[in-house]
């Protein structure tokens, strides 16, 4: 009775954590759904069919245990890392943004629509008339009414309508007006209100209460895909770059523009325009230097006093807790109590000094700051892991080389640091990997600067390569989104084949199999 009771409450909780689970990314998927995000809706169905099918069969063992990771592996990696790739194919950037029917449509009813010469305002009532919606303009000067439905204004004449106490026509047969909660969920139906009165002349709703009338100065024909102005006869073309541009002058373009595919122009760019490569190969070098001297520097100091704290000495577990302090803070704090320590003016580095030094104003200071604080952020964690091989290391070893009459030199430098580089290779290379997308000390210190603005520059001293794309996605005016993204997956690619080198040369891989 027990096992039953205990089988039956087991598969009870099971099929209560499916449920949810199914409900949760179902919800999830049906949203993607809606906005058209179908590679994401794929995937999403994709997880939910396979834990259903995991988790109710009995074979599938060793897939209970590795489903979850792998779901968060493709939700978390995988997806972003294909979508960065996609996104980078793209022209994306500042008016370039929705997709190309949005764009046609907010330049139909924003762009190409300019105010008449009078500015004409019209007093608006709206409501329904049986089940149809509709707007009852009064002229506010000329005092003529007009009835608006199904996209038309139709002019009405005197005892079509009735005049509310103000003058304002309020009502036709069967009208029924808004009350005032309904118009304050109609907010679609307002911005959506556009009655023509024909030669290109529309009424639109400017907010619950009024109107004004607009000149069509630009017409869209899908034939040609193509958009003429009907006053002067200018016609503007898709030109090939996510704008509609004149057709005689192709200066000319017309905003917004829409996302345009451009496969890998995005990269070619990168590598042969003078204003992206010249700043993009020096971010490259500055980045792979960075990464490399911080961690030769990190794991040099954390191993010399892993050594000098592995003899027997007095309070020696006092100094091992205050060399642990600088890990066991946030990172942030301290990056933002170092930038504070190292200001020109009123930093405590420069009032010690008695200099006004601009430790971080300067190229070469300022990356020499960055290395001093990513040291002193780093060294404990090298530290720790340094002490740990140190220790994991046979004692017999070192005996056995003095027996042999090895020096003390000797015995470290052919014995022990080529042991405890065998050990810490994975960590070492997972460091530089994390220093070369290490985003938060770079902008949190120096904003990626000293950057010579005026001098035309884009990528400032201290820049990595992902400060270097943050800034070329969020920090300008174009906000160009496509490149930043061929960027990021440059840096992925770079970072992946160092890794992955590294990994082979130091025989991980091998000695993991």
């Amino acid at each position: 009775m027990h096992k039953l009771f205990g089988s039956n409450f087991g598969l009870a909780v099971k099929l209560l954590f499916l449920s949810s689970f199914t409900a949760l990314f179902t919800w999830m998927a049906y949203l993607a759904i809606l906005k058209s995000e179908w590679a994401i809706a794929v995937v999403l169905i994709a997880i939910i069919l396979s834990a259903n099918y995991i988790y109710m069969s009995k074979k599938p063992v060793a897939g209970k245990f590795l489903l979850p990771g792998v779901v968060f592996l493709i939700l978390f990696m995988i997806v972003p890392v294909i979508y960065t790739t996609y996104m980078s194919g793209f022209i994306y950037k500042a008016g370039n943004i929705i997709t190309k029917q949005e764009a046609i449509h907010q330049i139909l009813t924003n762009t190409g629509m300019q105010p008449d010469e009078n500015n004409t305002t019209y007093d608006m009532v709206l409501g329904i008339v049986g089940t149809q919606y509709t707007a009852i303009f009064t002229d506010q000067t000329s005092h003529q009414v007009y009835l608006g439905q199904n996209g038309v204004a139709k002019p009405l004449t005197t005892g079509q309508y009735h005049l509310s106490a103000d003058g304002i026509a309020d009502s036709v047969p069967g009208f029924k007006p808004y009350s005032d909660a309904q118009l304050a969920t109609a907010d679609q139906q307002i911005a959506d209100t556009k009655d023509s009165l024909g030669n290109n002349r529309y009424i639109l709703a400017q907010d619950a209460q009024t109107a004004a009338l607009f000149i069509q100065t630009l017409t869209y024909n899908a034939k040609t895909n193509s958009l003429l102005n009907p006053v002067d006869g200018t016609v503007y073309v898709d030109g090939g770059k996510g704008y509609f541009v004149n057709k005689v002058d192709s200066t000319q373009r017309i905003l917004p523009g829409w996302r345009q595919p451009t496969w890998l122009s995005n990269y070619t760019s990168i590598f042969t325009n003078a204003k992206l490569r010249d700043p993009f190969i020096k971010v490259f070098l500055w980045t792979f230097a960075f990464a490399f001297i911080t961690v030769i520097m990190m794991f040099g100091f954390g191993l010399i006093l892993a050594i000098a704290l592995d003899k027997k000495i007095r309070f020696r577990n006092f100094y091992r807790a205050l060399l642990i302090l600088p890990y066991a803070m946030p990172s942030f704090m301290s990056i933002l109590i170092w930038a504070g320590m190292l200001n020109r003016d009123y930093g405590s580095v420069n009032t010690l000094l008695g200099h006004h030094i601009d430790w971080l104003g300067q190229v070469w200071l300022a990356r020499a700051a960055v290395l001093i604080v990513n040291l002193w952020l780093g060294f404990p964690y090298f530290y720790l892991i340094s002490t740990g091989a140190i220790q994991a290391l046979p004692g017999d070893l070192e005996e056995a080389a003095a027996i042999d009459g090895a020096s003390g030199p000797q015995i470290f430098w052919r014995i022990k640091l080529p042991l405890v580089l065998q050990i810490l290779s994975p960590m070492l290379i997972a460091s530089f990997a994390f220093n070369f997308n290490n985003f938060n000390l770079v902008y949190l210190l120096t904003r990626g600067g000293p950057t010579n603005v005026l001098g035309g520059e884009t990528a400032g001293g201290t820049d990595l390569l992902i400060t270097y794309a943050y800034k070329t996605a969020f920090a300008t005016n174009d906000q160009n989104y496509g490149l930043a993204s061929a960027i990021s997956v440059v840096v992925f690619v770079i970072v992946g084949a160092i890794s992955m080198w590294s990994l082979r040369r130091s025989k991980v891989l091998e000695d993991m199999r």
